[in-house]
């Protein structure tokens, strides 16, 4: 049921979006503002902001909509991408702070001296930047036709156009504090709705959320069928066509449907009466077994995905571009420090509620397990659990309200790190170069990161307007599983091993991270797969990360001569205390 709050609810946040970055504006004059916003952020306003970007359409919707599908073993998200601050803290926060470098290339030269390596590095932060992009756009999108009945083209072009306007006008400066008011309001816009839930899950008698047979209809319950669907049923049920086709047959008013297989036609319409079992749909779990691990049989889901899933969230943190550009915000590596550490409590907190959404809605929103759109549950359950009053339609609004501002703080962060490389790497003028063992010397300048703000934030609107239909959490974990065998191998060899050399990790980016790509490509424009090679692109950080590493390594081992002559000098930057004062600003 769509709720009159929620339109403007969605109107609010935009507006005091562009309002804060409009604050924003005023402090932004040079290009080191809009890069790294002249270094001056401190740990606790940074790790609001870090939690503002990181906390994505695959947290915000993605988290809950797979714990309402898939069960326990989705669980494993929330973990990794929560755990993941934990090896930046240990591995790479002050490290990079203390490189002085700006961006993802601008370490690779600082490091390594090679401005291949460092054009390289440019096209991967451009494509993960990309990747992550057209599902928040899509997320937007879903959630204003889902809340409103609005088109969904409207929704990417609206998150997009502010998205692009905020960064061009105001860099990294402006969306700081924009990120930073978004964390809260997407935490309040979970929290707040679900003490509600819980209170009136409890007074319901706490009705169970994996029944023997499967969920069933509370209620009377009309199902919108958007794309052709075949399901299972156990045992004979009533249901009645009010539109569309049902088994080939357009007619509408009450079927009996047999036990067996059935498939629904597109836009076609189904009312299921109250207490009816919920038709199962290929993929999805039931009963008992929604709680219980899959089976090292199921390859799709087994042993092998979960322990690359694992891997791809743990390790593709630390090679997120939008994520490690905030660590070249803080004054210093301790600052670095102290924000990843708030960073771990912020975003542990956030990642306790979408796991409660996707439980509650078993019970409350069971349909969305036969549409498929169960990336919605966050947006429905509130109207649907607490019915069509005022309470459940102004925390329906409440939560359309934080959804929107995951999909802007996430695009911000984004943008900025891929508007930051084009506008140093492919707009800027050639390298001045830095002196020994320094940073190299700084580019672009605020004209050319405007421009290039508004390129990086056209292309993805575009691929998002084309493609709606695409499993927002799966993208995105298909990005960390790039990110994972990109730039986490080069980061963390080249903070802790004198011996990488620019050979070894440009190997390594292209055999690790190239065949990730590859993967991605695959998932995303291939045929559909079964078994071990369903496992094996799906979810490939598990020998694309390894192999990266082993490249990166052994190619490095091979070309040892090329490592550059003032490393000992570089490494002693990279790890000296900052009391020393040795880091580059």
């Amino acid at each position: 049921m769509t709720s009159p709050y929620t339109l403007p609810a969605i109107v609010a946040v935009t507006l005091v979006t562009v309002m804060i970055g409009a604050y924003g504006l005023r402090l932004a004059r040079t290009t080191s503002d809009f890069l790294v916003a002249s270094r001056m952020i401190s740990p606790t306003w940074n790790a609001a902001a870090i939690g503002g970007e990181y906390l994505s359409a695959a947290s915000f919707l993605g988290v809950a909509g797979l714990v309402l599908k898939h069960g326990v073993d989705v669980l494993w998200y929330p973990v990794g991408f929560a755990a993941g601050y934990l090896a930046l803290l240990l591995f790479v926060a002050a490290p990079l702070r203390r490189s002085g470098a700006f961006t993802l290339p601008d370490f690779c030269e600082v490091r390594l001296r090679s401005q291949r390596l460092r054009k390289l590095a440019t096209a991967f932060v451009v494509f993960i930047g990309w990747l992550y992009l057209v599902p928040q756009l899509q997320g937007a999108g879903l959630t204003l036709s889902t809340v409103s009945g609005g088109p969904y083209q409207l929704g990417a072009l609206l998150v997009g156009g502010v998205v692009t306007a905020n960064v061009a006008l105001g860099g990294m400066r402006s969306i700081t504090f924009v990120q930073a008011f978004q964390y809260w309001l997407k935490l309040t816009a979970l929290a707040v709705p679900m003490i509600f839930l819980l209170l009136h899950w409890q007074a319901a008698g706490r009705p169970a959320v994996t029944p023997p047979d499967g969920p069933t209809f509370r209620t009377q319950t009309t199902v919108e069928v958007e794309q052709r669907v075949t399901f299972t049923v156990a045992v004979p049920s009533t249901v009645e066509v009010r539109a569309g086709a049902l088994d080939g047959d357009r007619s509408t008013g009450a079927r009996t449907l047999a036990a067996g297989r059935h498939t629904v036609d597109t836009n076609s319409k189904l009312v299921f009466p109250a207490g009816a079992r919920v038709p199962e749909v290929a993929g999805v779990h039931r009963g008992a077994d929604w709680l219980l691990p899959a089976g090292s049989q199921d390859h799709d889901s087994g042993l092998f995905a979960t322990y690359s899933l694992i891997l791809a969230t743990f390790l593709g943190t630390m090679g997120l571009p939008h994520v490690l550009v905030r660590f070249y915000t803080n004054p210093d590596g301790a600052a670095a420090r102290r924000t990843t550490l708030v960073v771990l409590g912020l975003v542990g907190l956030f990642y306790l509620f979408p796991t409660l959404y996707g439980v509650l809605g078993r019970v409350y929103t069971p349909q969305l397990l036969m549409t498929g759109r169960t990336d919605a549950v966050v947006l429905v359950l509130p109207g649907a659990a607490l019915g069509g009053g005022l309470l459940g339609q102004l925390l329906g609004a409440l939560v359309a309200a934080g959804a929107f501002a995951a999909f802007l703080s996430t695009s911000s962060g984004l943008l900025t790190s891929v508007a930051g490389v084009l506008s140093t790497d492919v707009l800027g003028r050639a390298s001045a170069g830095g002196g020994p063992g320094g940073p190299p010397g700084h580019r672009g300048s605020v004209r050319g990161f405007r421009i290039a703000a508004v390129f990086a934030g056209v292309v993805p609107v575009v691929f998002a307007l084309r493609v709606s239909g695409l499993d927002v959490s799966q993208v995105v974990g298909l990005a960390f599983a790039v990110a994972a065998s990109s730039f986490c191998p080069l980061l963390v060899l080249g903070i802790w091993w004198r011996g990488l050399t620019d050979v070894g990790a440009a190997a390594g980016i292209l055999v690790g991270g190239g065949a990730a790509v590859g993967a991605v490509l695959l998932t995303v424009l291939g045929p559909d797969l079964t078994g071990w090679a369903a496992a094996l692109v799906g979810q490939p950080a598990a020998w694309t990360v390894p192999m990266a590493f082993l490249v990166m390594v052994g190619v490095s081992m091979a070309t040892r001569r090329r490592a550059p002559a003032d490393v000992g000098t570089t490494m002693l930057r990279l790890h000296a205390p900052d009391l020393l004062r040795l880091q580059a600003r």
